[in-house]
């Protein structure tokens, strides 16, 4: 059995800084993260066992500091931290934060606001709740429930794939095809690096191992597009979850994994895949082939 590793696969910058950001604040005193830093299991009890608070609610907060999550929060989320006299620390990935700023200078020149992304996730409510009125839409069945405007300005939640993103726009183009619609592209390039590498790896491939959180948007996008182009998809939080029989008859096996996967999870995965390949194959561990293209 071979095991193929995603050209791109798991922890993308923001995400590791935010991770590091997360563990030198709590070095110097206590911290309170408001809301999951990342959608990752592991990653979310590594700050825990560091002492770490994470609270969904603001009214929670104990702590003197508190932490924005990677996913950024609205200015008015920001501001009901601050009047408490918190010292507040943004971990708000550099891509969200442009992609706030893109749509405000939307907002700004006039044009209706439309955000391509899931209307209930952390980071579209963060880029939303600032705004007097706006659309989320993620479907072309909520593209066609949308009411005519003169000028429609378009952005992404940055875990978006970009080839939804545009098949979306398109569709929102030929329904007012009198409206101008301007789209800031806000899709963050590890998104598309993980988004095309999946693809081509699943093209190659038998079964295909997704790493990453159960509540990860951008991991379950992965699965999603691998399971475009491969019948046998698996999404999974970490070698614990891996079943021998999904590999049955499999000649080759794909890896790749969410942008807040850690390494150590990643590794852990292809280990275990290798012992199922030397138990269900009878294979000595020293013949079997590993393919690992550099990420």
């Amino acid at each position: 059995m071979k095991i193929l590793r995603a050209t791109h696969l798991g922890m993308c910058f923001g995400v590791r800084d935010a991770i590091a950001l997360a563990r030198q604040q709590a070095a110097a005193g206590p911290l309170t993260i408001l809301g999951d830093l990342v959608h990752n299991e592991t990653v979310l009890a590594d700050l825990r066992s560091r002492g770490i608070r994470i609270e969904r609610d603001a009214a929670g907060i104990t702590t003197p500091t508190v932490m924005i999550t990677a996913h950024g929060a609205s200015d008015a989320a920001m501001a009901r931290v601050r009047t408490r006299g918190l010292n507040v620390v943004e971990a708000t990935c550099p891509l969200v934060h442009f992609a706030h700023r893109e749509l405000r200078r939307l907002v700004k020149e006039g044009f209706h606001p439309v955000i391509i992304g899931q209307r209930d996730h952390v980071e579209v409510r963060g880029m939303t709740e600032d705004l007097a009125e706006f659309d989320v839409v993620l479907t072309p069945v909520e593209v066609g429930q949308l009411s005519g405007r003169r000028r429609f300005g378009v952005v992404a939640q940055t875990t978006q794939p970009i080839t939804r993103v545009r098949e979306l726009v398109t569709l929102l183009q030929r329904r007012f095809p009198n409206s101008e619609v301007r789209f800031a592209d806000t899709v963050c390039q590890p998104t598309k690096q993980r988004q095309a590498a999946a693809e081509e790896l699943a093209r190659q491939c038998d079964v295909v191992v997704v790493i990453g959180g159960a509540h990860s948007n951008n991991t379950r996008e992965l699965a999603a597009t691998c399971a475009r182009f491969c019948p046998r998809v698996h999404h999974v939080h970490g070698a614990a979850d891996l079943r021998g029989e999904w590999f049955t008859g499999a000649e080759t096996v794909g890896l790749t994994a969410g942008t807040s996967t850690p390494d150590a999870v990643v590794a852990g995965v292809e280990a275990a895949l290798r012992r199922i390949a030397e138990s269900e194959f009878h294979l000595d561990p020293h013949t079997m082939e590993l393919a690992s293209q550099a990420a």
